[in-house]
């Protein structure tokens, strides 16, 4: 197998923008090898961010927005991959794939009470439209095939974490703090079988809204942890926000926008909203670090698994009051941020959906049941081209020449 170039994309629930990576793959037996070559972001704009929050909204989604944004993401994601060709100087035509993660804009991990109220998923940003902007395969829709399985479609990037992050002398923790949390325990020594993924709960997405909300929009996110460290903690409203049922619920578990909201933000301001604003950030942010903790002795090393070291990715690693609090409530365990392992923290999920897509091209399985609940291994992943050529470049990357 020669190597390939490929593009990766992530949306994720914080909805603050596009993470576009463009990166060279090539497999090695049971592994992949993977160099960043260059990365570009795109931030959304106050309207489009607008548009996503109320078509994640059950009271605010229509059917006509849904349609419309999606098809002006998948336009967007593909003016994204054509700064980043331009900007690294790169042709398409030396592009075998983008894989496109999409944007969630509702995630329903079980089954409702009818039998026509089927656990599902929905990720828009249209494939299609993204092939036709840029000339390229593009690999996308990856969380329904998990489902079908009976799996959760997430957390997905724990195969990724397993490939990069496997050490035979160390157990690590690799934690997202993107909108939401999650961890992938990699014990050490571990084969595949071993992995263990599940959503710790909010990471950045309560915080976020919060302060937008305390800021009259003018921000978007507590920078550097500032509002935080300004504030002191209420202990009641901590208290209320932990007895929440899904901290209860053992793994396989997934969470999303449904849960931790507009709707759950509208919730704590009904009834805490007269706070000092810095009270209430530091407040919600610690609650963040309490879930993951909490998840860690509850889930993981109250039955016996140890933990060596925290990984810390996403846009939360780049937030020192996050760190200060995980360092501070996981006294024993050794702290570190995907910087630490020359990876971006902000782009390493971009980077694990060009992972995906690749081994989805080549046919090979792509997601770990231990940490889905999948009842087997699955291929995840649709492939959309509008034009000859691509499909040629994906029949040269199989071929392996």
């Amino acid at each position: 197998m020669g190597k390939a170039l490929g593009v990766g994309l992530m949306s994720g629930t914080s909805l603050d923008g596009i993470d576009a990576v463009l990166v060279e793959i090539e497999e090695k037996e049971d592994n992949v090898d993977v160099n960043i070559i260059d990365l570009y972001t795109q931030h959304y704009d106050q309207d489009v961010r607008k548009a996503l929050m109320d078509v994640c909204s059950p009271s605010t989604a229509t059917v006509q927005k849904i349609n419309s944004i999606n098809m002006f993401l998948g336009k967007e994601f593909g003016g994204v991959v054509n700064k980043l060709l331009k900007q690294a100087n790169v042709s398409k035509n030396d592009v075998h794939f983008i894989s496109s993660h999409g944007q969630t804009i509702y995630h329903q991990p079980f089954d409702g009470e009818s039998n026509l109220d089927v656990a599902g998923t929905l990720q828009i940003g249209d494939i299609s439209v993204l092939s036709e902007e840029t000339g390229i395969a593009v690999v996308g829709d990856f969380r329904t095939a998990d489902m079908a399985a009976s799996g959760q479609g997430a957390p997905l990037v724990s195969y990724v974490d397993y490939l990069l992050f496997n050490n035979p002398n160390k157990s690590r923790a690799i934690q997202n703090i993107g909108g939401i949390g999650n961890v992938t325990y990699v014990p050490e020594n571990s084969n595949s079988d071993g992995i263990q993924s599940f959503d710790t709960g909010p990471g950045n997405m309560v915080i976020d809204e919060v302060v937008y909300r305390l800021t009259n929009g003018k921000r978007n996110y507590d920078k550097d942890g500032e509002m935080a460290y300004r504030g002191t903690i209420n202990q009641q409203l901590l208290t209320k926000l932990m007895s929440h049922d899904y901290f209860k619920k053992e793994p396989p578990k997934t969470t999303g926008r449904e849960l931790f909201g507009n709707q759950f933000v509208d919730e704590i301001f009904k009834e805490y909203g007269q706070m000092n604003p810095e009270d209430l950030v530091a407040t919600v942010s610690e609650w963040t670090v309490l879930t993951i903790a909490h998840s860690y002795n509850q889930f993981l090393m109250d039955k016996g698994h140890k933990i060596d070291e925290v990984i810390v990715g996403g846009g939360g690693s780049y937030n020192p009051y996050l760190i200060e609090r995980l360092n501070y409530h996981l006294p024993e365990v050794i702290i570190f941020t995907h910087e630490h392992f020359d990876m971006s923290s902000d782009l390493k999920e971009a980077m694990a959906f060009a992972v995906l897509g690749f081994q989805c091209i080549l046919g090979k399985y792509n997601q770990l049941p231990s940490a889905t609940g999948a009842k087997r291994q699955v291929i995840m992943g649709k492939i959309a081209y509008t034009q000859p050529d691509a499909l040629e470049r994906i029949d040269t990357l199989r071929r392996g020449s």
